[in-house]
């Protein structure tokens, strides 16, 4: 690979992405709109790291814009597009649904079609775990998801199968890849990793919905980055493939007591109800990603939320003061 369009580069994993690449002299054309759904400061410091590679570029930019995006690929031959740009979080997207279906869907739209007028023939699209609601676990590929439980779970579905679509008709090479439950340093402060560990250092109480008994599949960043890159220089054709920590699912509760103990301080729990667009267990069969791209995650829990409060600490003098 030379050139990589990669969207959403100022977000939590697509940054890790864009380092991950970076290192290996690959140049990145980096695309963010930089919008406040989650406090802006946090992805201005993601984006300092990308900074001292002379390989990467920045477009503030919006996947929505079909003309801005038609620019890049005016000017640039890529050999790949790469597409981690998108209105995450279920729980908004009940309040504002248009939005997620405008950029998830859309903008997806947007991107394969601009592949196949420019002649770039890999595609990836990062999907989601939250498809998976109400079907058997352990969740593989291969299982119909055709009952999405929120308005971001539905705009991925239709994502998945208009990228479906064009490989169909284009023969665009397209690997979808279903993430589950990413955490790590410089996460989203609107997932529980690092809510839980602001609240509890600041003494603040703690909102779980639900009794905490629920669990998921946690991956790491740097492990969910490497399962993307892989999946992005593989010709596959068109293949759904789950990145997945590859362990057996962690209930809430136990991270808690974890970073609990990394602190040395007590959560003070606020419980509510738990809420209808929420998945209570999700594990990941990742034996497809261990075949097709001969990916394992690396890093378990225990580490990665080591590094995850590390990184809280290191950077505590601006980072307790993020808006949640």
């Amino acid at each position: 690979m030379k050139s990589v369009l990669l969207t959403g580069v100022a977000g939590f994993i697509a940054n890790e992405v864009a380092c991950q690449w970076l290192k290996k002299g690959i140049h990145i054309v980096g695309v963010d709109n930089m919008n406040d759904y989650y406090d802006v400061s946090i992805k201005e410091h993601r984006l300092k790291r990308l900074e001292e590679f002379g390989n990467f570029e920045l477009h503030k930019i919006d996947i929505e814009s079909y003309k801005d995006l038609n620019k890049l690929f005016e000017k640039n031959d890529f050999s790949a597009v790469v597409n981690l740009a998108a209105r995450a979080g279920v729980r908004y997207s009940l309040v504002n649904p248009f939005v997620y279906f405008t950029t998830n869907t859309l903008g997806n739209l947007n991107l394969v079609q601009l592949c196949q007028l420019h002649n770039v023939k890999k595609y990836v699209l990062a999907s989601t775990s939250s498809l998976y609601a109400g079907q058997p676990m352990p969740f593989m590929e291969s299982l119909p998801v055709n009952t999405p439980i929120s308005p971001y779970a539905a705009s991925k579905k239709a994502a998945e199968v208009t990228a479906y679509s064009f490989h169909n008709l284009y023969d665009l090479d397209i690997s979808v890849v279903r993430y589950f439950t990413v955490y790590g340093p410089a996460g989203r402060p609107d997932m529980c990793i690092f809510r839980f560990i602001k609240w509890i250092d600041q003494g603040e109480p703690i909102e779980l919905f639900g009794d905490g008994s629920q669990s998921r599949d946690f991956t790491f960043v740097t492990d969910i980055a490497a399962g993307t890159i892989a999946a992005s220089e593989k010709k596959l054709g068109f293949e759904v493939i789950n990145l997945g920590g590859g362990q057996s699912p962690h209930t809430i509760n136990h991270v808690i007591q974890m970073i609990e103990g990394l602190l040395g301080k007590k959560a003070n729990i606020e419980y509510k109800p738990f809420h209808k667009a929420d998945i209570k267990e999700t594990r990941a069969d990742i034996s497809k990603a261990n075949d097709l791209l001969d990916w394992t995650p690396q890093v378990s829990l225990e580490e990665g939320i080591q590094q995850s409060v590390q990184w809280y600490l290191d950077n505590h003098d601006w980072v307790s003061k993020v808006n949640l």
